[in-house]
């Protein structure tokens, strides 16, 4: 084994075991969660909305995020249903939590008698963020990278030792995936916290519209990558999702400027 291979398990108490993947999404639902409270006494609403909004959805987004991938990969998981409910393992799709995090959102509007595009505006940059710190649980698990490079590849990217050797899978290094969009994700964040969200032409639902296309504009470029995409028959799922993603964000905020849909 790579002597420099970090472990995936953070903690052991006997047989309790604590996975670096599950304490990595824990930060990003904790760091997202005090951004959208900020974020939401910003513009006049109750933060502690955002704690509920959190309990309600998250149970969905996580269902979603591990339903879409085991349907994907259902032939191994029908050889396997032990590893179904194993998400400390990996395998969270990340359309798959949108959608469940958007029904949930949706319900959760419906209860509190609140906008929902609000809602959606105000989470949207603690969505990109998690997703940025949440792929660093896959490096953690050796997942969502791309394919064989050499080592002298990637000493030129600069990146340190540590990652280039986690890299190093069974002798052979790979892209590191996960760090692109992560990177990209980062940047998403960036423009839509210090640029996006303070324009006032925007209309209800723009800010969160625009996460999710620029999100499906790099996971599309990234994801062709990748040599561990869900896949549906020849066809990369990420991808075709992604641009149909950014197709249906674009119609639905031409058709919300023109007929102010969105409340």
């Amino acid at each position: 084994m790579n002597s420099s291979y970090l472990d995936p398990i953070a903690i052991k108490f006997g047989p309790f075991e604590v996975y670096w993947y599950g304490l990595i999404m824990a930060t990003a639902v904790f760091l997202g969660l005090l951004l959208a409270m900020k974020e939401s006494e910003r513009r006049n609403l109750n933060p502690d909305l955002m704690v509920d909004l959190v309990i309600s959805v998250l149970p969905l987004a996580i269902l979603g995020a591990r339903t879409y991938y085991v349907i994907f990969e259902w032939g191994y998981y029908a050889q396997h249903p032990q590893e179904i409910i194993a998400i400390w393992h990996g395998g969270l799709a990340i359309h798959g939590a949108i959608i469940g995090a958007l029904i949930g959102g949706i319900l959760f509007a419906k209860v509190k008698n609140l906008s929902f595009w609000k809602l959606a505006d105000i989470v949207a940059p603690s969505f990109i963020l998690g997703q940025a710190i949440g792929r660093w649980g896959n490096f953690m698990n050796q997942e969502a990278h791309g394919g064989a490079v050499s080592r002298a590849f990637l000493e030129g990217l600069k990146l340190p030792n540590w990652i280039i050797e986690q890299m190093n899978i069974q002798g052979t290094y790979y892209h590191p995936t996960f760090l692109y969009e992560s990177i990209w994700n980062i940047l998403v964040f960036l423009f839509l916290t210090f640029y996006w969200k303070k324009q006032d032409f925007l209309k209800s639902g723009e800010v969160f519209l625009t996460y999710i296309s620029l999100y499906s504009i790099g996971r599309f470029f990234i994801e062709n990558m990748r040599t561990d995409s869900l896949m549906l028959g020849q066809l990369q799922v990420a991808r075709a999702i992604s641009i149909a993603i950014i197709l249906a964000s674009i119609a639905l905020a031409i058709y919300n400027r023109k007929k102010e849909f969105f409340k």
